[in-house]
């Protein structure tokens, strides 16, 4: 099983960033949190690294739902999706919402994952 969905864009990283963006409130899903990698990777440990951006996808609707279910689910919320350079172009992943839950035995919690896959995945589809 996959833990990500993935596309190679023709874009900058700031183009694909604004792209993801935009796809992800299609959907519903605002950014809450966005992490430079690259930045950190410098800054902690002097080292250089490609472009590397994680993005924090939530869509309120579902991670209240979730939360109902599954009072730890937090540990495993938002939803990333990364943002990098991938040789002449940029690569957008998110992550498989069932993959990444398969290890909570919650029906209700499962039901939710699968809805939340599908959006991901149209996510992705739509860049």
């Amino acid at each position: 099983m996959s833990y990500c969905f993935s596309k190679k864009l023709n874009a900058t990283m700031d183009e694909a960033i604004d792209q993801v963006t935009a796809e992800l409130q299609k959907h519903g899903f605002g950014v809450l949190t966005e992490i430079d990698v690259s930045a950190t990777l410098k800054k902690k440990l002097e080292v250089d690294f490609r472009p590397y951006r994680i993005l924090g996808a939530c869509n309120p609707a579902f991670a209240y739902q979730a939360l109902q279910a599954e009072d730890k689910i937090g540990t495993m919320l938002p939803c990333n999706v990364i943002v990098q350079q991938s040789g002449d172009g940029v690569e957008v992943s998110a992550v498989d919402p069932i993959a990444s839950m398969a290890a909570i035995n919650n029906s209700k919690l499962g039901a939710i994952a699968t809805e939340v896959q599908a959006l991901l995945q149209q996510v992705i589809d739509g860049l």
